[in-house]
């Protein structure tokens, strides 16, 4: 079951980023289409065989329409409430490389609610749940734990600090994150959350240098490499998404989380070579045989270098309390583990 997380992505095509100042500047057609976060998990697991329910507000508007089209007859079981206040919107702007920026319409009023009775229903009969960071999806929590029931969530490009991400960052068991917001600190926050929450499994996608998992068997973050694509990369969009789907369909078969961070990455890879969000997904055939075979061992990391590009900070010596002063930039750097 996922939650929240549905809106319209307009992409622009342009050449490269960041875009130069202008008054005006020629680009390829502007796509407009059913996109966010919760459309494409759910899209990711349904193309994937399983049955999949999706919870959300949307309005009574045309962008609401495209979600509703984009979904119908895709497996997934979409419960839509009517939100006076429209259907979110996104503005992605898409380098030649497939790199993006997207503008995301944060519509939603504060004091937004989702009824139990439209929710619950759904609850009873989900194995696992996906909590958009949408801010209506926080207050499923309390009903999704009494059930019982394994939460994730994807954090996106939190930094570690933003107030808005920590109830969906130390009350999910799976935690999702990208390492674009923490950069450098992205190894201290995922041991945070693993400290301080619930989580038994933190991952970190970084894009071309594939992915981060941190468990508590693990003293340092471990390196899932990136899959190569199964064609040229013409677009971010929705990757992560993609990811998420994999992971969780890997998960729900009773994998261990090397596996599905494998599976992740197969998926992620195969959404950057299509132009679009979520129109292209990765089916079980496309997995079959991913994990036949062993992990391919990732690059040595330079011996060198202080920090390797995207790798996550050092922990404190495990026989030494970490410093609560001390500031989240001031880690020592690591060399991830190996997965």
């Amino acid at each position: 079951m996922v939650v929240g997380g549905t809106g319209v992505d307009i992409t622009v095509p342009v050449g490269a980023l960041p875009v130069p100042l202008a008054d005006s500047l020629p680009v390829q057609p502007i796509r407009e289409g059913a996109g966010h976060t919760g459309t494409g998990v759910a899209l990711g697991c349904a193309a994937l065989g399983l049955a999949t329910g999706l919870v959300d507000f949307i309005g009574d508007d045309h962008p609401g329409s495209l979600v509703r089209e984009r979904l119908a007859g895709t497996g997934v079981d979409f419960r839509p409430l009517t939100s006076p206040h429209g259907t979110r919107r996104a503005v992605n702007l898409v380098a030649a490389d497939g790199r993006r920026m997207s503008f995301h319409d944060a519509r939603d009023p504060h004091d937004l609610r989702m009824p139990p009775e439209h929710y619950l229903p759904l609850l009873g009969r989900a194995r696992h749940v996906h909590l958009s960071i949408t801010h209506f999806a926080r207050f499923l929590y309390d009903d999704i734990e009494a059930l019982g029931i394994p939460v994730s969530t994807d954090l996106h490009d939190w930094d570690g600090l933003t107030e808005h991400h920590r109830d969906f960052a130390l009350r999910s068991h799976l935690v999702f994150l990208s390492t674009a917001g923490a950069g450098e600190r992205i190894g201290s926050v995922m041991r945070d959350i693993l400290r301080n929450g619930r989580a038994e499994a933190v991952v970190a996608t970084a894009g071309a240098g594939g992915a981060y998992l941190l468990t508590p068997d693990d003293r340092t973050p471990r390196l899932v490499p990136a899959a190569a694509p199964p064609g040229p990369v013409v677009d971010t969009n929705g990757a992560g998404d993609a990811f998420t789907s994999g992971f969780l369909y890997g998960r729900l078969a009773g994998r261990p989380f090397e596996d599905c961070a494998r599976l992740a990455a197969v998926a992620g890879a195969h959404a950057c070579t299509a132009a679009g969000t979520h129109t292209s997904l990765v089916g079980p055939d496309d997995l079959r045989g991913v994990l036949t075979d062993p992990p391919a061992a990732p690059p040595a990391a330079d011996p060198s270098a202080d920090h390797p590009a995207g790798a996550p900070a050092d922990p404190p010596a495990e026989d030494a309390a970490p410093d609560a002063d001390a500031a989240p930039d001031q880690d020592q750097p690591l060399r991830p583990t190996p997965a």
